[in-house]
C-alpha cells in the first residue's frame, strides 16, 4: 500500500512529460463561446459561480458535469479552451471508496468502487505508471483525467464517445476519459501546463447545494 502512494506522489510531481506552451487547439474545438453551447443549467450555474468568485484564483479549470458525461476545459482567464463527451465511472454515486487507488494500482477495481467522486479538486499534472501523461485530479485515489487508450476496449469505447449520449458513457473505472486529440489539443496544453482546479458537478445532489458547499469550504 505505501508503494503504490509513494509511486503516485512521484508520479503526480514528475516532470518527465513535455508541453509546447504555443501548440495551438485543433481547428473546432473552441470555435464556440461557452455561452453559445448547449450546456446544461447545472454546468452553467457552476461556471458562472466559478467566473463572479474567482474561486480558481486565475488558475485554468475544468468543470465535469456527470449528469451529461461532458467535460468543459477554461483557460486561466476563464475563456473556454474546448469541450468533449468524456467517459466516466461506471457505478453511480459522488463518493471515494476507501482504498480504491490501492486497488486500481494493483490492476484491478471492483465493480462497487468504480465511481466518479464529486468535489472540488485541486489538480496537477503528472504521469502514470506506464509513463504516460495524466492529469491527477486526486492522485491518492488515482482519480485522473486522461486520453482514450488503446486496447481492446478502444474500438468500442471511441463508439461510445462518438454518440455523446450521456446514458452509454459510464464505462470507465472512476476516471474521466477523453478522446486522444482533445486530450492533446485542450486538456494536455491547457491543464497540463500548470496546476489547476477540477470541479466535478454530482449526480445525487443540487448543484445549489454543491455550491454552498464549496462557498461554506
Amino acid at each position: 500500500m505505501e508503494d503504490a502512494r509513494r509511486w503516485l506522489r512521484k508520479a503526480a510531481g514528475s516532470t518527465a512529460w513535455v508541453v509546447v506552451a504555443a501548440l495551438a487547439p485543433a481547428a473546432g474545438w473552441a470555435t464556440e463561446t461557452f455561452q453559445q453551447l448547449g450546456a446544461s443549467e447545472d454546468a452553467r450555474s457552476l461556471v458562472g459561480w466559478v467566473q463572479r468568485t474567482g474561486d480558481a484564483r486565475g488558475r485554468p479549470y475544468a468543470v465535469v458535469d456527470k449528469r451529461s458525461a461532458h467535460l468543459y476545459v477554461f483557460d486561466g482567464d476563464g475563456r473556454l479552451a474546448g469541450h468533449s463527451p468524456a467517459l466516466l465511472g461506471s457505478a453511480p454515486g459522488d463518493h471515494t471508496v476507501a482504498g480504491v487507488g490501492d486497488h486500481a494500482q494493483g490492476g484491478h477495481v471492483p465493480p462497487d468502487e468504480r465511481t466518479t467522486p464529486a468535489g472540488r479538486f485541486e489538480a496537477q499534472p503528472g504521469e502514470n505508471r506506464t509513463g504516460e501523461h495524466v492529469i491527477w485530479v486526486d492522485y491518492e485515489s488515482a482519480f485522473a483525467i486522461h486520453r482514450l487508450r488503446p486496447g481492446f476496449s478502444y474500438a468500442g469505447r471511441a463508439g461510445r464517445l462518438s454518440t455523446a449520449q450521456a446514458a452509454k458513457m459510464r464505462v470507465s473505472w472512476g476516471c474521466v476519459v477523453v478522446p486522444v486529440a482533445f486530450y492533446t489539443d485542450v486538456v494536455q496544453r491547457v491543464l497540463g501546463a500548470s496546476r489547476s482546479v477540477v470541479y466535478v458537478l454530482p449526480e445525487t445532489r443540487t448543484v445549489q447545494g454543491f455550491v454552498r458547499a464549496l462557498e461554506q469550504r
